[in-house]
């Protein structure tokens, strides 16, 4: 079983910044398609942000294109959420998933389509 753990949730101002980051119990986001969802407080779980497996193509939401940024670092082990100009509206609980996949380019958008879910991190934005 892979676990995997968010991290980097807090309070912050309207126009202000954060930057998620997530990780899995295997230390290696290689062959695995990573996505960011967030529910907030009576809503259900929407998709954000996405990034591929192998070749680091990425997907947003458009509520929050152009504001946020999916990546990983150079060593392939974590996936940031860099979020900018955040509103009040993103205030949620954000969750990191990851699927394994062998295909280049591959990214999900859809929560069914991933296996490993990590516990959420709150992020609020006070107005």
């Amino acid at each position: 079983q892979v676990h995997v753990v968010e991290s980097g949730g807090g309070l912050v101002q309207a126009g202000g910044s954060l930057r998620l980051s997530c990780a899995n119990s295997e230390r290696t986001s290689n062959d695995y398609a990573v996505g960011w969802f967030r529910q907030a407080q009576g809503k259900e779980r929407e998709f954000v942000a996405a990034i591929s497996g192998i070749g680091d193509t990425t997907w947003y939401a458009d509520s929050v294109k152009g504001r946020f940024t999916i990546s990983r670092d150079t060593a392939k082990i974590s996936v940031y959420l860099q979020a900018h100009s955040l509103k009040p509206e993103d205030t949620a609980v954000y969750y990191c998933a990851f699927r394994a996949t062998p295909y280049k380019g591959a990214y999900y958008i859809t929560e069914d389509d991933y296996q490993y879910w990590g516990q959420g991190t709150q992020v609020t934005v006070s107005s």
